[in-house]
């Protein structure tokens, strides 16, 4: 089960790749297993020395009654301080975004994909189509 944000990649340069931990409740963790999770306009922050995740988009829990959780609430990132600080220097300085890629469980734990992004221009989305029609077309011809 993973959830993947497929307009992450059409809008925006993918630099560098970065795996975090998500502190999580009960009935958030029983909602990303069951899928209901999107992660399409959300996008990380740093504030403190401390990485958050804002606008991430977790379903309620059909089961959980009054202990259920606010869906779009800021849900704080575990990365190594040294990471931290040098993704800090990078979205200050050179004009990056930190961008959620996928959502995914990983040794009964949940993972988010974190990209340092840089966005793409609207000739540079156009070209991205492009080539992706293209591949399209030659996995076609191959076929047949």
């Amino acid at each position: 089960m993973e959830i993947v944000n497929r307009k992450a990649r059409h809008d925006y340069f993918v630099e560098d790749e970065y795996e975090c931990g998500i502190v999580l409740t009960g009935t958030e963790i029983k909602s990303i297993r069951s899928g209901s999770c999107n992660i399409g306009d959300s996008y990380g922050h740093i504030r403190n020395g401390e990485i958050f995740v804002l606008n991430m988009f977790i379903g309620e829990y059909k089961e959980g009654n009054i202990f259920n959780h606010k869906e779009t609430r800021t849900r704080k990132l575990l990365m190594h301080k040294n990471e931290i600080l040098k993704l800090e220097n990078k979205v200050k300085l050179d004009g990056y975004t930190l961008i959620p890629l996928k959502v995914y469980l990983k040794d009964n734990r949940a993972k988010l994909l974190l990209g340092l992004c840089k966005g793409k221009k609207e000739y540079d989305k156009r070209e991205t189509i492009k080539e992706r029609d293209i591949k399209r077309e030659i996995a076609k011809k191959i076929k047949k």
